[in-house]
């Protein structure tokens, strides 16, 4: 999953599986850039513990979000 350095990137969670306390399915995460993880087949995400942590990439699903939408997430955030 190949990230651009200048916009967010947003994920949908599609599977859990060992990580139920961490993430939720149909939720929308965001991502941090991390080529080494991507090598891997992982990628990054902020989850429900508000850190950053590496998961299985095939967990997620890459999604475009309209831009009130970003917005409205990235005050949601602080």
């Amino acid at each position: 999953m190949e990230q651009n350095k200048f916009k967010k990137i947003f994920v949908v969670c599609v599977k859990n599986e060992g990580y139920a306390a961490s993430l939720e399915i149909r939720k929308i995460y965001e991502t941090m850039p991390d080529d080494r993880a991507a090598e891997h087949q992982m990628i990054r995400v902020v989850d429900e513990s508000g850190e950053d942590y590496l998961y299985p990439s095939d967990f997620f699903i890459p999604i475009d979000l309209p831009k009130p939408i970003e917005q409205a997430i990235a005050l949601a955030q602080v």
